[in-house]
Order: structure tokens, then C-alpha cells, then sequence
């Protein structure tokens, strides 16, 4: 066949692309095709498919330190196919090559003999509808695919510029996705394979990272749930930069993170930076340093986006009871609020109210006298003045690292038990409980408290002094807990949970 330059490949199979699709939506196609196509799967080799009774054979030639591959066509011929050809796709397959006992092999020949009930290659017959376009310089496409029934979605980018389809990966947002070739994702597709896909929420306070596995009926398991404490905001409240110390820690975090998503099969990775990385006038150094050591591009959302975000993962793990709803989720410098009512949103926004921030203007990381901790609550009341006024919600739920230690001390966990945080009753009694226990002991003496994680021994009764004054603005007694956070969200939003 014709000497062909081959292209660098990337390729992702998923049901939902998000900004992907709605930068592609925006373009006019070049072309759109639909095809039936049979692809032999084997081992871990080549990828050969029979489509228009023309046998396509390609084998992966090199994949670059970005983990873009360029897979090389060596055949394309119609049948009867000569045995010495029919050796070829075995070889390209990577499997033995079997006794050729013909000259020459029709289709039917070739399909009955070695891809029938316990021959070497199985067969699997894939319905593609495509749309193609043009984007910075690379060949985009974007395909619904259904193979021996079942159904999913694909996105991918080329070119012979290596450097351009990293770019244009990028620009479409699907950075922080694993680079997958047809024949290992309809693998994965016709057995069942869970889907696994992670994520990580890098806060002022601490990086959360999640991995979730979904089954072909959509319903999720959690595989890794977890968070470091990091600080990464410490000291931001009065300089609005993130010290080099902080962003070590941070990215050292991240890169074990990334490494052991990638360790689980994560399809794909998403992180969103929040109020720290909001707030940082060094925020472009500090995300260009993140992604160089770690891979993976940080999406810094916005306030109302992280509260928007959060209400969703509300409303998708609790059975609530209809009516009005309030959520609010505080962390390490910011706190996001959602008002709505059963499944609408109304209005949703952000407030620079963080525990961190309190700790280190009011030394509460200690033991803290009543007159300070009067003028810490007065401060925080006044920076929470925008829930001034409103009417009382039905239902109150708080998230964030905070309120979930605060529920486990509570309960008293030495093991950290998810199924006893979420859904949760937290009322204000409970609370005031609590503050005047970590008011009066300095952070050895917090840390000795079962339940509460020893890092979040010096902020923890900013939190609590956070929660407290949100529930007495808005005329709560008793607020629900909720141990599903943005993440949750993310992972909702950006794989469709």
C-alpha cells in the first residue's frame, strides 16, 4: 500500500465531553459519515477492522512522552485474502499465527475459521455516526458508537503536529483524560468494565480526591474518597500569594493523587480550584507550576460555579423533603451558598467567609478566650451579612470539611464512617458544644478528640464558629449533613452521575 504519513492520535470514550462538545457545537461540520464496521479484538496488539469487505489493519508504531500515539496502516485489502496476508493480521495482533490450511480466504471463510465460538480473535460489530471538524489545525471528531449492543460516546483529535493535538486537547478542555484507542475502549465496553473516573477539589485548605466507578446502569460505587491537608492558602488572607512552602505541599499531594487514579484505570481527571486559587495574585505561576510536575490542567471555578456545583451533589445523594432548600458548603477561604426550592436553583453566591482566614486573624488554632472569640463571631457575622433577612428554608444542609468533622466528633468515629456523616442532624446545641470544647484546649488537646482528623485541629473551631452563625441567621434549630461535596458535583457534571 501507499506510503501514508501517520497521524498522533488521541481518543476518549465517554457518555458526556461538556465544554468539548459545546466548543465542536459552535463549528460547522466538514463532513459527517455513518459506517458498519467489524473490529477483531485479540490480546493487546494492532487494530484490524472489516469495513465495506475491505480487512484495515494499523499497528501502533511509538507513543510520545505526552501519551499521544501514531499508529501506522500496513494493510488494506479486499477479499479473497492470500494466507500469507491473513499471517499479517495475526502478527499485527499480536497473537500465533494459526495453520492456514487455505490459499485464500473469503470474508466468511476467514471469520468462520478464526473469529467463530472459541477462535482466537473476537469479533465485534460497531454502528459509527460521525461528525467531523476542523479545530487549531487538527481533524476533530465526535461519534456515537454502539458495539454488540451496547452504547457509548467518543471524542477524538489528529494530526501529524503532535503539538497541536495536545493543544487542541486542551483548548477543548479534556486534558486531564487518559488517551484511549478504539480496540482497548470497546474492550473495556462489551465486558462490562466499570467506568472510573476521578477527580480532585484543590481548596484553601486541603485537596479532596475522589475516584468513582459507574456500572452500565449508571449507578456509582465509591473506589477512593479522600483528602490532604495541604494549606495552601496559609498566609493568603494577608499577602494574596501562595508561599512556595504551601505550593509544594499542594503539588506533592496532586502528583500522588494523579498517580494513583491512574494506578485505578481512571478514565479521566478532573480538578477545579476554589477560593485560594481564586484569591492568589500568583495564580497563573501556581497553575503552570501544578500542571508542570503533575499533567494535569486545574480549572479555577467560580464561586457562584462551585455553589452551583455543590447544590447538585446535594440534591442527587439525599432524599430531601420538598420545599425551600439552603446549602451552603464552607471551606478554607470562602463559603458557597445555593437558595432554592425542590429541583430549581434561585440564586447562588459566594462569600469570603473561610476557616482559614479566621484561625490566622484571631489565633483560633489554640485556647481562646471568651472576648476574642465574641469578636471572632462578631467578624464573621458581619461577613455573613448578605444572608441578612431571609426567610426561614425548610431545609438546611451543610458540606465541607468542617461540618463532617464536627459530625464525626459528634459520633464520636475513631474510623471515619461516611454512611453515619451523610444525612446526619447537626443542631445548634451541638455546636456550641463543641466550640467551647476546642475554645478551651490549644491544638494538642483538639487533636486528642475522637472523631476529628488531627490536621483540622487548628481550624476547626473557625468552621464550627462558620456553621454555628449560618444556622442562627437563618432561623435553623437543626441543619442536615451532607458527605458528598463539589467533588460529588464535578463528577456528576463533568461524567454524568
Amino acid at each position: 500500500m501507499d506510503e501514508i504519513t501517520p497521524r498522533w492520535e488521541w481518543r476518549a470514550f465517554g457518555r458526556h465531553f461538556g465544554q468539548a462538545e459545546a466548543e465542536l457545537a459552535a463549528l460547522t461540520p466538514e463532513g459527517m459519515q455513518e459506517s458498519d464496521e467489524t473490529y477483531l479484538l485479540a490480546g493487546t496488539g494492532g487494530n484490524a477492522k472489516v469495513r465495506d469487505a475491505l480487512l484495515d489493519v494499523k499497528v501502533l508504531r511509538q507513543v510520545n512522552s505526552e501519551g499521544l500515539e501514531q499508529w501506522k496502516p500496513i494493510m488494506k485489502a479486499g477479499f479473497p485474502l492470500p494466507a500469507t496476508q491473513a499471517a499479517q493480521v495475526f502478527e499485527a495482533l499480536h497473537i500465533p499465527v494459526p495453520l492456514l490450511s487455505r490459499a485464500r480466504y473469503g470474508l466468511d471463510e476467514f471469520m468462520r475459521e478464526f473469529a467463530g465460538p472459541g477462535g482466537a480473535i473476537r469479533p465485534v460489530r460497531v454502528h459509527k455516526q460521525r461528525s467531523h471538524y476542523r479545530l487549531g489545525g487538527c481533524i476533530a471528531e465526535l461519534a456515537e458508537v454502539a458495539a454488540n449492543g451496547h452504547r457509548t460516546r467518543t471524542i477524538a483529535v489528529e494530526s501529524e503536529d503532535a503539538t497541536a493535538v495536545i493543544r487542541t486537547v486542551r483548548q477543548l478542555g479534556l486534558g486531564g483524560y487518559a488517551n484511549t484507542s478504539y480496540p482497548r475502549g470497546l474492550v473495556a465496553l462489551i465486558t462490562g468494565k466499570p467506568a472510573r473516573y476521578a477527580v480532585l477539589d484543590i481548596g484553601t485548605n486541603s485537596v479532596k480526591f475522589y475516584i468513582g466507578e459507574r456500572d452500565l446502569a449508571g449507578k456509582w460505587r465509591t473506589v477512593v474518597d479522600r483528602a490532604e491537608l495541604t494549606r495552601l492558602g496559609e498566609g493568603l488572607d494577608q499577602q494574596r500569594i501562595i508561599g512556595a512552602g504551601a505550593l509544594e505541599r499542594t503539588v506533592a499531594a496532586i502528583a500522588v493523587m494523579v498517580e494513583e487514579a491512574k494506578r485505578h484505570g481512571a478514565e479521566a481527571i478532573a480538578a477545579v480550584g476554589t477560593a485560594g486559587l481564586r484569591l492568589a495574585s500568583n495564580r497563573s505561576e501556581v497553575l503552570a507550576a501544578i500542571e508542570a510536575r503533575t499533567g494535569l490542567p486545574i480549572d479555577v471555578i467560580s464561586g457562584e460555579e462551585e455553589a452551583r456545583l455543590a447544590y447538585l451533589a446535594v440534591k442527587s445523594g439525599l432524599a430531601l423533603s420538598a420545599g425551600s432548600l439552603v446549602v451552603f458548603d464552607t471551606g478554607g477561604g470562602s463559603t458557597q451558598f445555593t437558595f432554592g426550592h425542590d429541583s430549581s436553583v434561585d440564586e447562588r453566591f459566594s462569600v469570603p467567609v473561610g476557616a482559614v482566614r479566621y484561625t490566622e486573624r484571631y489565633k483560633l488554632d489554640g485556647i481562646v478566650s471568651q472576648d476574642v472569640l465574641r469578636e471572632a463571631m462578631a467578624a464573621i457575622s458581619t461577613d455573613l451579612s448578605r444572608i441578612d433577612g431571609r426567610s426561614v428554608p425548610a431545609t438546611l444542609v451543610a458540606m465541607g470539611g468542617a461540618v463532617t468533622n464536627i459530625t464525626a466528633v459528634k459520633h464520636q468515629l475513631v474510623r471515619y464512617d461516611p454512611e453515619v456523616v451523610q444525612g446526619a442532624l447537626l443542631d445548634r446545641a451541638e455546636l456550641e458544644r463543641q466550640i467551647e470544647l476546642y475554645r478551651s484546649r490549644n491544638a494538642d488537646g483538639r487533636r486528642a478528640i475522637i472523631g476529628l482528623q488531627p490536621k483540622r485541629a487548628d481550624v476547626i473551631l473557625a468552621g464550627a464558629c462558620i456553621i454555628r452563625t449560618i444556622m442562627e441567621k437563618l432561623g435553623k434549630e437543626t441543619l442536615t449533613v451532607s458527605d458528598r461535596g463539589l467533588r460529588h458535583g464535578v463528577l456528576a457534571e463533568r461524567f454524568g452521575g
